[in-house]
Formats: C-alpha cells, sequence, structure tokens
C-alpha cells in the first residue's frame, strides 16, 4: 500500500457517509444541513496548500458541500453524479493524471466503480461491508469522525509532505 500511496496526486472523496456521518439532516422546513469534521478538512487544507489535488464527487447535490469544498479550497465539486467513473475520466484528463495517480475514499456500493479503478482506494471503518473487503485502506475512524483526515494524512505522510506540514507549525513564531 505504501507504494500506491507514494504515486498519488488526486484525492476524491464521496461525501455523505465519508466527509460526514452519512446522516441527513433536514428540518421542518426541508432546509437540509450536514456535519463535516474539522480534523478532516485541516487534512484537506494542508494537502491543497502542499500541491495535492482533491475532488468530491457525490450523488446528492447540496448547496452546503459546494460551500465547504470552497471553504477548504477544494475546486473540483461535481454533485448529483449518477455515474462517478465519467466524472472521474473526466477530472483525471483535466488535470493529466492517470488512475494509478488517484486515491478514491467511498463508503457504499455505488463507489464501487470508482474503487476498483484508482491507484490506491480508501473506506470508513463504518462502510458496507462489500466496500471494507474491497479496499486498500480501512480507516479505523468513522465516516464524518475523522476517517478522511487518517486517509489524507497516511498518504500525505507517504509522499514526504506530512512532515513539511509539521516543520512549518514548528517554525510558526
Amino acid at each position: 500500500m505504501r507504494e500506491k500511496a507514494k504515486k498519488i496526486k488526486i484525492i476524491v472523496l464521496d461525501v455523505d457517509g465519508t466527509l460526514t456521518d452519512g446522516k441527513l439532516y433536514i428540518d421542518n422546513n426541508g432546509v437540509e444541513t450536514k456535519a463535516f469534521n474539522a480534523k478532516d478538512g485541516m487534512s484537506i487544507a494542508q494537502g491543497i496548500k502542499y500541491g495535492m489535488k482533491f475532488a468530491i464527487v457525490t450523488g446528492k447535490n447540496s448547496e452546503i458541500v459546494k460551500t465547504r469544498a470552497q471553504e477548504l479550497g477544494i475546486e473540483e465539486i461535481h454533485q448529483k453524479i449518477s455515474n462517478k467513473i465519467k466524472v472521474l475520466d473526466e477530472i483525471l484528463k483535466k488535470n493529466g493524471l492517470t488512475y494509478e495517480e488517484a486515491a478514491y475514499m467511498g463508503d457504499d456500493i455505488n463507489d464501487i466503480p470508482a474503487i476498483m479503478r484508482v491507484g490506491m482506494s480508501g473506506a470508513p471503518s463504518d462502510s458496507s461491508n462489500d466496500i471494507l473487503q474491497m479496499v486498500d485502506f480501512r480507516a479505523s475512524s468513522k465516516g464524518g469522525k475523522g476517517a478522511v483526515r487518517e486517509f489524507v494524512e497516511y498518504i500525505l505522510r507517504e509522499n514526504g509532505l506530512w512532515d513539511k506540514i509539521l516543520d512549518d507549525y514548528r517554525n510558526k513564531r
């Protein structure tokens, strides 16, 4: 898995059940909200700062996902996607990357095509059993509870970026 991680140039993430806990919060006015993990966000923002590319590909459409992605600096945001492979093909072509250079984290059966094609795959600990049996990286944390942080940090460490991130924080005054 370490060799796979060293080749990664872009990390693609599902949202519900991966970046969030998978619960859909809808109030009496029909307003949907989601909870995102700050530690997941920190690793994504730092990864972007140090040259790692990120993308979101999700089946639902939500303004809050767009807002959160923009806060973190994720430019590739694809929502209401039924064919994730078609979108992944477009993302990789646009960025001049191959599937071997892509990592993907998802939690359910609609993520299977992407998981099967990418160079490195990951899943939160509470993913469907079918997904957990397929992926390279099984986070010890659940979706929306730090699973993305584990996955991203592992990839950044293997690419020599995490130590640079830590050194920059150690040297801030």
